[in-house]
Order: C-alpha cells, then structure tokens, then sequence
C-alpha cells in the first residue's frame, strides 16, 4: 500500500532503519483501529478491546531509505498500566490518542504522557491524536483545547478518523519522519566527529533508540489542523 506526501510501500530489500512505536491513551479511543488503517488499510466496527500488548508492521520508504515501523498497540485499560510500562522501553516515536467525542479520554491525556515521559526515553517523538473526527456533531474537545495543550507540552497534533481515513497516513508519516530526521542528525553528528570513516552505515537495520543530544524541537503546531 502506497504511503501519502511521497512515502511509498518499500521495495524488496534490507532494512536500513526499525523505528519502535508505541499507541497509548484510554480505551475504546480508537488506538487498534488506527494501526489496521495504517498497517493493513483495514477498519473493523465490532473491534474488540486490546488485551496486553500487540504489534503490527509496516515499511516505508523515506528518502530512499527503507523504514520498517514497528508499532505496538498498548491496551488502555487501567488493569494492564502495570504490564504495559515495560513496552515503552526503546520506543522512538509515540502516538497519544483521546477520542475527541469523549472529554474523559482528554482530560486523561497529561496522565499518560506524563507515564510517558517517565518510562520512555527523553527524546521519544511524540504525536497527540484526536481520534473519530468523523464524529464531528458528537465532538466534546474543542480543537483549541489540543492544540493549546500539544503547544505548552511540545508535540505535534492532528485530528484523525480511522473509520474514513483521515489523516491517518499524515499522522504516522509526521511522526516517523520526525524519528528519521532526528537520527539523521545524530549519525551526521557522529560522523562529523570520527571524520569520513566506513562508519556511515554502521545504524542500518538497527533498532534505533535515540538517546544522545536533545532533539531540535520544530514548529510542532504547524501540523495540527489538517484534514
């Protein structure tokens, strides 16, 4: 399945790059459907809720580098907080999704980034998912609500419908280009220091934890209101 803004299904060949993902917030908030939309292109309406952890994959290609997303889908009830705190371990990238038809599933948000903040790396790049925007005349988060919080708190935001579609590409693509663009900068850093070695592909195929130098933190809003 092509990707959308220029990311396309990856060709046979080695893997250069494995980026961990992690989906967390409450459940019910649509976290499953989002991942069958983007790994498979599927939607299923009697979804039933996750039990423990489970992981799906998906390759891209970006900027001619072979991407393979492993993303874990963390089930958000309160039982399993305990058993899924270990999965955040060695995630690059999270995706932290509410239902924007339910007030409660937003209003939990600070919580699991908070949780976030605490088991994962320091420089994990974070998305905030307002989820079933196909709701729209049911919507109990005002926009502005998000996007104030994804500003103070630094991530990038969108609104998205895993039934319709709707920026689900985008949301996954900002959020593993950001990862690649990061790791990017750390290996040119790295190989600025050690001079032009045979070292520049020394991360290919890896997984990639990104510890090192803080990220630049870019204009994050600028993704927010997309359709």
């Amino acid at each position: 399945m092509a990707g959308g803004g220029g990311f396309n299904a990856a060709s046979s060949g080695k893997v250069d790059y494995v980026f961990k993902v992690v989906l967390i917030g409450d459940s019910a908030v649509g976290k499953s459907q989002l991942l069958a939309r983007f790994t498979r292109d599927e939607f299923s309406l009697d979804s039933k809720a996750t039990i423990g952890v489970e992981f799906q994959t998906r390759t891209l290609v970006i900027d001619d580098k072979n991407i393979k997303a492993q993303i874990w889908d963390t089930a958000g009830q309160e039982r399993y907080r305990a058993v899924t705190s270990a999965y955040y371990r060695g995630a690059v990238g999270a995706m932290l999704v509410y239902d924007m038809t339910k007030r409660e599933s937003f209003d939990h948000i600070p919580r699991w980034l908070e949780e976030l903040r605490t088991h994962a790396d320091k420089n994990i790049v974070i998305i905030l998912i307002g989820n079933k925007k196909d709701l729209e005349d049911q919507r109990s988060v005002p926009m502005e609500d998000a996007k104030e919080f994804a500003e103070k708190e630094e991530l990038f935001f969108l609104e998205t419908s895993a039934l319709k579609s709707t920026n689900v590409e985008n949301s996954f693509n900002t959020l593993l280009t950001e990862i690649f663009n990061t790791v990017n900068k750390k290996n040119l850093a790295s190989n600025g220091s050690q001079g032009d070695s045979n070292n520049s592909g020394s991360m290919a195929g890896k997984n990639i934890v990104i510890p090192g130098p803080a990220q630049v933190t870019p204009t994050k809003t600028t993704m927010c209101c997309s359709s």
